[in-house]
């Protein structure tokens, strides 16, 4: 009896199929379109020798985003109820590939996102108020402090607050394409020897704007009809993305030109003020100001709770699992994130550009794992065979297609270390990201001997 009281509860706890195909795409575009599109282009323009390669890229990024969506789409289906990509790992590949991967999340890749993201907001903070020399770094940090101190006191972010500033960001995308246009007229030609020649740099900037789509696969246990609908919202969502994506950034050219993006550090505000002078610059810049620090809370509040189930389930990282009743938080885990963060805002500061810095850091290890979580559905469909819910079409040619591409994103961001302009400049931050991954491997054989 107690077992079939569990299981009704159990069932009546289960996520019911509520989500239309518009509350789906509606929900995929607000968790991709984020700060990456304010920052990424001007690095994107830098790494392309023309402006059809620059649009170029972009459209290949939707393609590769939308693949990898319907890959992870299929795996949430299958797994609807479990821990995303650590959970997939564990079992499609054990228990040692999940432990390095939740090490390398907590040292290189949710930590050096919540460093990434606050690059942007010292950016954009400096157009407002410069602190020296400095001054991006000093915002960078500030940030980081001060919306640890709130996780870690129990503050959350508003839901209202996250719908508006969405709201917010879709249509300040669109203004400054608009503007953009107006001002520019048509897109201008990079000039010769400018710049350029790296493709494989480029994809780097222009996926991590893209991501986010993997956490929308997760809406698969969510939807009505979900092995047809699912389809329909990752297909149709990274296409408006993408669409929106080349608008702004066709806007984008068509004010600045490629040569002038390359050269901007704050390019949709030098877009505004081209446009609307320097009161459009100072509002854009307060709004992608907010914008980065709800991004930030988001990838501090989340990153902790990994952290937080790390401790949980190993002995060695038991003080990691402690939870604080007062404020319902991990505290221990939020306040070693923040740490951590802080220590990649310093080392970041050291080079010319803290945001690029952490995306040298970060995509080795995050392409890693990217095609290690791809690599198991094949796994699953070869140990557990088709299954009802949500499968990819055209298995395995899209999954292939995936993967491929993981492994060229992969080759690419450790390819970072031998490109003659961006090599020197962040080739020990390449390095440093796969050194720290690689440490957990050791570490897991400690965990696993102390957890005995």
């Amino acid at each position: 009896m107690a077992r079939d009281a569990d299981s009704v509860v159990q069932a009546g706890a289960a996520p019911r199929p509520m989500l239309s195909v518009p509350d789906g795409i509606v929900l995929l575009c607000g968790m991709v379109i984020g700060v990456g599109i304010f920052k990424a282009p001007s690095v994107v323009a830098g790494a392309t020798s023309s402006a059809a390669a620059f649009l170029g890229a972009w459209l290949l990024g939707g393609l590769v985003s939308l693949c990898g969506a319907l890959v992870y789409a299929e795996l949430a289906a299958r797994h609807p109820d479990t821990g995303g990509e650590y959970a997939y790992l564990s079992r499609g590949l054990g228990r040692g590939v999940a432990f390095v991967f939740a090490w390398s999340r907590i040292t290189v890749i949710q930590t050096g996102a919540i460093a990434l993201v606050a690059f942007v907001f010292g950016d954009y903070a400096s157009e407002l108020l410069r602190l020296g020399g400095r001054s991006a770094a000093i915002y960078a940090a500030i940030g980081v402090v001060a919306l640890t101190a709130l996780n870690v006191a129990g503050t959350l972010q508003s839901k209202t607050l996250q719908k508006v500033l969405q709201t917010l960001l879709f249509v300040g995308l669109i203004v400054i394409g608009i503007a953009g246009l107006v001002s520019g007229g048509v897109p201008k030609p990079a000039a010769a020897g400018g710049g350029g020649g790296a493709f494989g740099l480029a994809m780097i900037f222009v996926l991590l704007t893209y991501g986010g789509w993997n956490e929308a696969a997760y809406l698969a246990g969510e939807v009505r009809e979900a092995r047809r609908n699912m389809t329909r919202i990752l297909v149709w969502g990274i296409v408006v993305i993408s669409l929106l994506y080349l608008f702004v950034n066709i806007g984008y050219l068509a004010a600045l030109g490629q040569d002038g993006m390359r050269a901007s550090k704050v390019v949709a505000a030098d877009v505004i003020r081209v446009a609307f002078g320097e009161r459009g610059a100072v509002l854009l810049s307060l709004i992608v100001c907010v914008a980065a620090l709800t991004t930030m809370n988001a990838a501090i509040f989340t990153g902790a709770r990994t952290t937080w189930a790390l401790g949980r389930d190993f002995a060695l990282f038991a003080r990691l699992g402690h939870w604080r009743d007062a404020g319902s938080t991990p505290a221990n885990a939020l306040l070693l994130q923040g740490a951590i963060a802080l220590v990649l805002v310093a080392a970041s500061a050291s080079t010319p550009d803290g945001f690029s810095a952490m995306v040298a850091y970060t995509s080795p290890v995050f392409w890693t794992f990217f095609l290690l979580t791809a690599v198991t559905l094949f796994v699953f469909r070869l140990r557990d065979g088709v299954t009802a819910g949500f499968r990819v079409p055209l298995y395995p040619l899209i999954p292939l297609a995936f993967c491929g591409a993981c492994l060229f994103m992969l080759y690419s961001a450790i390819d970072y270390v031998r490109n003659p302009v961006y090599g020197p400049k962040f080739g020990d931050m390449v390095l440093g990201g796969l050194v720290v991954m690689l440490a957990g491997i050791p570490l897991y054989f400690l965990a696993r001997r102390r957890s005995t």
